[in-house]
């Protein structure tokens, strides 16, 4: 099939965008591999110091052989679900990796928080910075220049991005992402949702709340719902940072245990032939990404990630190029907040295999491409299996086990993607699209304004938002508080909407990837604090949400919208929490959304 004319033509205006900081970025990697691994050329000391603790064997290896000695980056904790189970990865990859004559270092960890823990809560304003924080400690683990290659070992939210961006720093290295797995399913996402409206009602108690959630979330694994955690195992997976079909293995399991140990025998076989990760991350893959996310409905965090991880690899890309690759882009899936499903129905379906094969099919995804198993994204239409305990790779399914929730190119769920820009005199933004009804997609409704999600939570409780409103919540950008996400909204929001009442949000902060149901123009940019025209809008204004259109305004005369002030901001109150306090001089240093948020200390 050839390629869609838009993908193509997306693709080269990335190029030319991309040309000199792309250039930039190839030589200095380039510079790297030429030079070799740097222990060769720094002193025995450094060297001793580096395999002091190292078994006797493994020193042996390295010192006879020069073996590749592979670099393990962790984000192992066991409060993290969805990391819990990279505990014991470290040891199955050191002995995979003597099995093939090389040895394994863990090179360093990094913070992992969760977001599903600090929803709502002060911790939230720290998640988006935790995401450079992250980049930076992945830089500082490969910064003793001791390693051929390296295992990145990250599930959730933030910190896929972060170890990518890391990873790319020291972009002339190999790497492959190994994942955990989802965990398996409990009870529906929408029984959990019911329960979660009901209690914003006053209906149920704590304790029926707390049930319910940890009926949900109930054992080590991923969460099951499509949020920001799953759409990052789809990107490495469609960018071809994985090894094929592993993305929703659950943990534990022979097959899982399996393709952690084929990881650490590909990275060994990356680096003995040279392959690198600035091979594989380049403007096809990068589109090949949008895609994914765009077919899938994925989290609106990735518009902001993507565009980080692609200045890491000096790529500029931005959000016309996700709008006008959603307008081709159908959505072939429909996982929970889009759909009933969850990623192991999706999984079981026919999973990554299936989608791949649909999306190359229909001329929409770069096949041509570098990854971690050779050439050709068509490696990634197959998923593992074990044959009498040893792992195989056979064609994945051709056609959807249940077509609610994989469709095929040719029967879309919808004939465009699942995220949308809007733009107006309110600034840029994007909305998950695929998760809101149809006749919930314009919304026009008088604005009221919020400077704190709690301000909204405690109107709703005083019976204040009883009507039709379009909610505006303000100091809510990375340089205002982190930009946290306001996914306690949701459940409050969605009561609103079920009522009949005409609902919407529009926000420079965040929506959790779980969100979706009530239309929500999210990542406004600029942001108030740095003088976005949000900050303009004033209680009683008529605002319009036209997600159809593309297209958030503020029905204000021209004339007035012109001498209004913006909103400022008590940069002290104490409703903006320790996120800013903490990170004052990093919020300095901090972009606006649409630029990638931070990504502070890897620019050119």
């Amino acid at each position: 099939m050839p390629l869609h004319s838009t993908l193509i033509a997306v693709t080269e205006r990335i190029k030319e965008r991309s040309a000199q900081s792309r250039a930039r970025y190839e030589a200095r990697m380039k510079a790297a591999k030429q030079n070799g691994v740097t222990r060769d050329h720094i002193s025995c000391t450094n060297v001793a110091h580096a395999y002091a603790a190292m078994p006797q064997n493994d020193k042996l290896v390295l010192k006879a052989a020069k073996a590749p000695n592979i670099g393990i980056v962790t984000a192992y904790n066991d409060m993290l679900s969805a990391h819990q189970p990279y505990a014991g990865y470290p040891e199955i990859i050191k002995a995979a990796a003597r099995k093939s004559n090389a040895t394994a270092q863990v090179a360093g960890g990094t913070p992992a928080m969760c977001d599903g823990v600090t929803q709502g809560q002060p911790g939230m304003e720290l998640s988006l910075f935790s995401r450079d924080i992250i980049a930076m400690s992945t830089a500082i683990a490969l910064s003793h220049h001791v390693f051929d290659g390296a295992l990145y070992l990250g599930v959730c939210d933030k910190i896929v991005p972060g170890l990518l961006i890391g990873a790319l720093r020291f972009g002339h290295l190999p790497a492959v992402f190994v994942p955990a797995g989802p965990m398996t399913s409990g009870i529906s996402n929408s029984e959990k949702a019911k329960i979660r409206q009901l209690y914003a009602e006053g209906k149920v108690g704590r304790d029926a709340l707390l049930e319910s959630e940890m009926g949900s979330y109930h054992s080590e694994g991923t969460c099951t719902f499509y949020g920001t955690a799953n759409s990052n195992q789809m990107l490495m997976e469609i960018m071809g940072l994985h090894m094929p079909g592993s993305a929703f293995v659950t943990p534990n399991t022979p097959l899982r245990h399996a393709l952690t140990e084929a990881a650490t025998v590909q990275a060994i076989k990356l680096s003995q032939e040279g392959i690198s990760t600035s091979d594989i991350i380049t403007v096809e893959s990068i589109v090949n990404g949008i895609v994914g996310l765009l077919a899938t409905g994925g989290s609106t965090n990735h518009a902001i990630h993507l565009p980080a991880i692609a200045k890491a690899a000096g790529i500029e890309i931005n959000w016309d190029d996700f709008s006008e690759l959603s307008a081709v882009v159908p959505l072939l899936a429909k996982v929970y907040p889009n759909g009933k499903a969850d990623v192991n129905h999706f999984h079981a379906a026919g999973g990554m295999a299936l989608l791949i094969r649909e999306l190359i099919s229909a001329g929409l995804l770069h096949e041509d491409v570098q990854t971690v198993v050779g050439k050709g994204l068509s490696n990634y239409t197959q998923e593992p299996t074990l044959v009498d305990g040893e792992l195989a790779w056979k064609d994945g399914a051709t056609t959807s086990g249940d077509d609610t929730v994989i469709a095929s190119a040719k029967t879309p769920f919808s004939a465009d993607g699942g995220l949308r820009l809007l733009a107006g005199n309110l600034g840029r933004s994007v909305i998950k699209i695929s998760a809101v009804a149809p006749e919930h997609r314009k919304v026009t409704a008088p604005a009221v304004i919020f400077d704190h999600q709690d301000e909204l939570l405690a109107a709703f409780k005083r019976g204040e938002l009883e009507k039709d409103f379009i909610a505006v919540i303000r100091f809510q950008g990375p340089k205002a508080n982190g930009m946290p996400e306001l996914h306690k909204l949701t459940p409050t929001l969605a009561v609103l909407q079920e009522r009949g009442f005409k609902v919407a949000l529009v926000t420079d902060g965040r929506m959790s990837g779980a969100s979706g149901k009530v239309p929500a123009a999210i990542h406004m940019s600029p942001e108030v604090l740095s003088g976005g025209p949000l900050g303009k809008v004033r209680n009683g204004d008529i605002i319009t949400l036209d997600a159809e259109a593309g297209t958030v305004t503020a029905d204000v005369d021209a004339n007035e919208w012109a001498t209004r002030e913006i909103a400022s901001a008590n940069l002290t109150n104490n409703q903006f929490g320790f996120g800013r306090e903490l990170f004052t001089g990093l919020r300095q240093m901090a972009g606006d959304a649409e630029a990638g948020a931070m990504t502070f200390g890897f620019q050119d």
